[in-house]
């Protein structure tokens, strides 16, 4: 390979097609025509002297050097905007830029923690990333974003993380429900009933399925469904039980009520992961620190598990 022909233009048109698939996607984000981006990946490629793509089922994926490339210009890529971050700090501007990608239930959370974040730094531009369990978890394995939120974190062998709100499972009913009044209910009296869930490979569905294999439980009927939301629609409706996070449920919800099932709610937390193998940005540093800082203010204190100041020791190692 000859490293004087690989440019930094060169590296952001690659990693764009990695990222998205696709050359005409990677050129329309880019401002490029297909035929410009596509001369550069050919460019690209005679320099490094080994195929970096292979096309199927309609999308581009890497091949073995090309995903040793992806990950070579995705440190080089961090690396000098993370300088031009370094820059604008000493010529004295609070700006920057990080992206967080966090699972769909946690998009209840966030919000609380940046919105006063984005308020007290208004020149640091945060991208989110939505999605479910897989999506997030591709993501991360992509290493996509700078900093991950899930409650049941992906392997840790190359991320670090820290807990920062607990996450508490329940079981939820229609107001009417049958034991709504009653003062303890235990779940071996409740599997006959229907329960809605989200899709295989989701950890609210993992814990719960988890818990009832501890206990000794199986689940009779069930219906899958798509989202926290259209589950909590569902329940209201009548259509069945359901396994939630307290934090999916609204302040008032009168069309629910959660059940007092005996040994619940399941406990989980959730936690920022940080993976050890890509250099984050000050802006994200900034965001775990203020987060560390006013998790009190922002959130009810209940639900506070407040461990970042332990994450953030180990990243400055």
């Amino acid at each position: 390979m000859n490293v004087r022909h690989l440019t930094f233009r060169l590296l952001q048109v690659f990693t764009a097609v990695v990222r998205t698939g696709s050359v005409s996607e990677a050129a329309r984000q880019l401002h490029l025509t297909q035929p410009t981006v596509s001369q550069q990946l050919r460019r690209l490629t005679e320099a490094v002297g080994e195929p970096l793509l292979h096309s199927g089922h309609g999308r581009l994926t890497t091949t073995e050097a090309g995903r040793e490339l992806y990950r070579a210009s995705r440190e080089v890529l961090s690396r000098f905007e993370d300088f031009e971050d370094y820059l604008a700090a000493l010529r004295g501007g609070e700006r920057g830029r990080f992206s967080i990608a966090l699972v769909n239930t946690a998009q209840y959370v966030l919000p609380r923690l940046l919105g006063p974040f984005s308020q007290a730094f208004p020149e640091i531009d945060v991208t989110l990333h939505i999605g479910n369990r897989r999506q997030m978890l591709t993501r991360f394995e992509r290493q996509d974003d700078d900093l991950y939120v899930f409650s049941h974190p992906p392997s840790l062998a190359h991320a670090l993380a820290g807990r920062f709100l607990r996450n508490p499972l329940v079981v939820v009913a229609p107001h009417t429900h049958r034991f709504a009044e009653r003062n303890q209910v235990a779940m071996s009296e409740l599997l006959e009933e229907r329960f809605l869930l989200r899709e295989p490979g989701s950890a609210t569905r993992m814990l719960f399925e988890s818990w009832l294999q501890e206990h000794g439980l199986s689940l009779g009927p069930t219906l899958q469904m798509a989202s926290n939301e259209a589950i909590r629609v569902g329940v209201a409706a009548g259509m069945g039980l359901a396994v939630l996070s307290e934090h999916v449920l609204p302040p008032e919800h009168p069309d629910l009520v959660i059940l007092p099932v005996r040994d619940l709610p399941i406990e989980s937390h959730w936690q920022f992961i940080v993976r050890r193998d890509r250099r984050l940005p000050h802006a994200a540093l900034g965001f775990l620190r203020f987060a560390s800082g006013h998790l009190d203010e922002c959130v009810e204190p209940h639900f506070v598990a407040n461990e970042l100041e332990g994450l953030l020791a180990r990243l400055a190692i």
